[in-house]
């Protein structure tokens, strides 16, 4: 047989796949009015909008259950997936739970996973309204639907940023990441122990932002109440540059952000020095922090300036202009996507010693 042309996964990475995979593909029902490309599906069911997003989480990719309590993951899990509704400026209502599950799982493990997730759904006001389950023969898989809801001229995109309008985002950047570098480095310096105390003291945001993050719900509340609606939207899981293109690219805008208006806690920048790595980098490429990235018009800075935990970060140019962070040395440095690539040629482990 003639043998074709193969094309190694890696060399289009996670993104450069979908777009692939997912390029021309039509929209045959008026009820599907955004498909592939954003945080969630929109779907035209009645009065209101219907947003859909799902979630996998594979177990040695993107969890190790040596340091990540089965509770947590569960409610992480969950979380993540409101995270992506909340993107969308909508309201997430409903999910749907499939497993993947090898023996080396008992019935207990599993209810304690489920604890999280129900957890989660208590928090938020979600129902958990089905799912499947299946026997794995490589270790735990987790897959999350969810289902949300949002007024059709309410829905923030990605598409939508246009020149001059400010770029904000939420909370703090970079926690996650070094939670996970500290946990990366107490479970190598502890490995074949089976008692031992890691040194997580005065480290417990850090640890709760990588183990148990929130979505910002209270943000898009917030939004609400001021009558704000982004002209652009996403959530921070793959780290704010890479975030931050998606908008740029998807908008064909540019952007100016500063380096020393990004947020990050006193615990990342400490941890970040200890660990003798960038600490602009760990907030523009780590990843996880689950916060919101959106823009609005420049006439309601004062409005948006005003939100608790909300931070104006930079602005939108004109393509022409490219995207560029302002360093405070005032050195302009290209942004690049360098968030977490789960189909790079790098493994689990590799990326974690990054």
């Amino acid at each position: 047989m003639e043998q074709q042309k193969r094309t190694e996964i890696a060399t289009l990475g996670e993104f450069g796949l979908i777009r692939r995979l997912t390029a021309d593909i039509p929209l045959k029902n008026a009820s599907s009015l955004k498909g592939v490309g954003d945080d969630a599906a929109v779907l035209n069911y009645g009065d209101k909008r219907v947003l859909v997003t799902t979630d996998l989480l594979l177990e040695g990719i993107h969890f190790d259950l040596t340091y990540v309590p089965l509770k947590h993951l569960g409610y992480k899990s969950a979380v993540v997936n409101f995270s992506d509704i909340y993107a969308m400026n909508g309201r997430p209502c409903q999910i749907t739970v499939s497993l993947g599950v090898s023996k080396r799982f008992s019935v207990e493990d599993i209810e304690e996973l489920y604890a999280g997730i129900r957890l989660a759904c208590e928090i938020y006001g979600v129902d958990l309204v089905g799912g499947d389950t299946s026997a794995s023969m490589t270790g735990l898989t987790i897959s999350i639907t969810c289902m949300g809801e949002a007024e059709a001229d309410k829905i923030a995109y990605r598409n939508g940023a246009r020149e001059n309008d400010l770029i904000c985002v939420s909370g703090d950047l970079g926690a996650a990441y070094m939670g996970l570098q500290l946990l990366e480095r107490e479970k190598a310096v502890f490995a074949g122990e089976s008692d031992f105390t890691p040194a997580f003291e005065g480290r417990e945001y850090l640890l709760e932002r990588q183990l148990k993050p929130e979505a910002r719900k209270d943000i898009v509340a917030a939004l609400a109440e001021r009558n704000i609606v982004p002209t652009a939207m996403m959530d921070i899981s793959d780290g704010l540059s890479s975030e931050l293109l998606h908008i740029c690219t998807q908008s064909n805008v540019g952007c100016r952000i500063y380096e020393d208006r990004i947020p990050i806690d006193y615990q990342t920048a400490v941890m970040a020095e200890e660990f003798n790595m960038s600490l602009v980098t760990a907030a523009l490429n780590g990843g996880e922090d689950y916060e919101l990235l959106f823009t609005v018009p420049l006439t309601l800075h004062d409005e948006v300036a005003a939100i608790p935990g909300v931070r104006v970060i930079g602005h939108i140019t004109a393509p022409s202009l490219g995207c560029y962070m302002l360093t405070r040395d005032d050195t302009e440095i290209a942004l690049r996507a360098q968030g977490w690539n789960s189909l790079a040629e790098e493994t689990a482990d590799e990326k974690n010693e990054e």
